[in-house]
């Protein structure tokens, strides 16, 4: 028979947070260190104050609510915002304990990418940035207007403004273009 495994934040070696209603409850050292933070700065705090804009924290947290059921493990890609704005991409996978309410208590995990926020990509909107990442992780049109909570008809708009304001031609290129961006 196994022994009963018991883990704190501080034991696990990957960028881990405990929120209730996206209130920073807990985190580990890896967590305040992507950010630059002190964990003792980051605990009791809202998540609001790791994003670009406030607009950003609405929207992750519209979507989230929508698609983070009990039990369910959810993720995406976004970028967030470090000590003294230093903006960074990261993948974060999030599993909520309550079906009726996906934020009374919820576990995230953050991992940076190597993936660099580049002038073009600052000068999206944060809705252009949700949908590229999603067309990246090879959601279809559909899909992608399930998840943000938009008619099939304006995520494909969206597609075509972005792929012509970088200058591409298609859905291939534009990821394609996302995936090469150089840094600023």
């Amino acid at each position: 028979m196994m022994p009963e495994l018991r883990f704190t934040l501080a034991d696990i070696p990957v960028p881990m947070v405990y929120a209730t209603h996206r209130i920073i409850r807990d985190c580990n050292a890896g967590f305040a260190d992507l950010f630059g933070y002190r964990r003792e700065e980051l605990v009791e705090a809202s998540f609001s104050r790791l994003y670009p804009a406030i607009a950003d924290f609405v929207r992750t947290g519209d979507m989230w609510r929508h698609h983070l059921p009990g039990g369910a493990i959810y993720y995406d890609e976004r970028i967030m915002a470090g000590v003294g704005g230093k903006r960074f991409w990261c993948r974060v996978n999030g599993r909520s304990q309550d079906a009726g309410d996906p934020f009374a208590a919820a576990l995230y995990c953050f991992e940076p990418m190597n993936r660099p926020v580049t002038e073009t990509t600052l000068k999206l909107t944060g809705r252009q940035r949700q949908i590229l990442t999603l067309v990246a992780q090879g959601k279809t049109n559909a899909v992608i207007a399930r998840e943000v909570g938009l008619s099939q008809r304006t995520i494909e708009a969206h597609r075509l403004r972005l792929a012509r304001s970088v200058g591409v031609n298609n859905s291939a290129e534009l990821v394609a273009w996302f995936l090469s961006q150089s840094t600023i």
